[in-house]
C-alpha cells in the first residue's frame, strides 16, 4: 500500500488539503497528516498537534506534528505540500520543510505541490523545470522556473498544481502515479463528475 505525507499549517487551504487526502485514501494509499509549526513564532512541537486553523477558518486535527527524521523518504512514498497563503508560508520557510523536499526530489519519491504550496519549489532550491502554481504566486516562480499555466504539471518526480479548482485533478494525478491508471478510473466513476469533466 503506498504511503503518503501530507502536511499542514495554520491558514493551509482546506479543499486542497481534504480533497488531496480524500482522493488518496479511496485510491487506496495510506495517508498521514503532520502539522509543520510557525517558525517565526518559536515552532516548536509539543506532545500532541494543535487543529490547524485553515485558510477559511476550519479547523483540522492532524495526525502528529511534523519532525524531520519521522517524516523522510524511507517512511513514505509521496510527500504532499498544499497551498493556502499563510500555510505555504510556514511551510516554504521552514528549514526542515525544504530539507526533507530535497530528500524526497534525491531518493526519487514524489513530490506534490498545489497553490502557492509551490513557493517551496523555489525554497528548497529545485532546479529550473516545468512547474505551476496559483496565479497569485506566479511572478515569485517564473524566473526560477519554466512556468507553465496548465491544471497540473508533471517534471519527473515534482507534480505541480494551480488552486482549488485543480485540487481534484491533482489529486487523481497522484493516485494514477501511485497506484496506476486503472485504480484512478475506478474511483473516479464513483466520485460522480458532471459529464464532460476533463478529468
Amino acid at each position: 500500500m503506498p504511503s503518503v505525507l501530507i502536511l499542514i499549517a495554520d491558514g493551509t487551504e482546506e479543499m486542497e488539503f481534504t480533497i488531496t487526502y480524500d482522493t488518496l485514501i479511496r485510491g487506496g494509499c495510506s495517508v498521514i497528516s503532520a502539522f509543520v509549526p510557525d517558525i517565526a513564532y518559536g515552532g516548536l512541537p509539543g506532545v500532541s498537534p494543535p487543529l490547524a486553523k485553515c485558510s477559511r477558518g476550519m479547523n483540522i486535527m492532524p495526525d502528529r506534528y511534523f519532525d524531520l527524521a519521522e517524516c523522510g523518504p524511507d517512511r513514505y512514498d509521496l510527500l504532499v505540500i498544499p497551498g493556502g497563503a499563510k500555510g505555504a508560508e510556514t511551510m516554504s520557510k521552514h528549514p526542515s520543510v525544504q530539507e526533507l523536499i530535497r530528500r524526497y526530489i534525491e531518493r526519487r519519491k514524489l513530490v506534490g505541490m498545489i497553490c502557492a504550496g509551490s513557493l517551496a519549489a523555489k525554497t528548497a532550491k529545485l532546479p529550473m523545470q516545468p512547474l505551476t502554481s496559483h496565479p497569485s504566486v506566479k511572478s515569485e516562480l517564473d524566473t526560477h522556473f519554466d512556468y507553465v499555466e496548465a491544471p497540473v504539471v508533471i517534471s519527473d518526480n515534482l507534480v505541480t498544481s494551480r488552486g482549488p479548482g485543480t485540487a481534484f485533478a491533482f489529486a487523481l494525478t497522484l493516485v494514477e502515479l501511485l497506484c496506476g491508471a486503472e485504480r484512478r478510473e475506478e474511483i473516479r466513476g464513483p466520485m460522480v463528475f458532471p459529464s464532460g469533466t476533463p478529468w
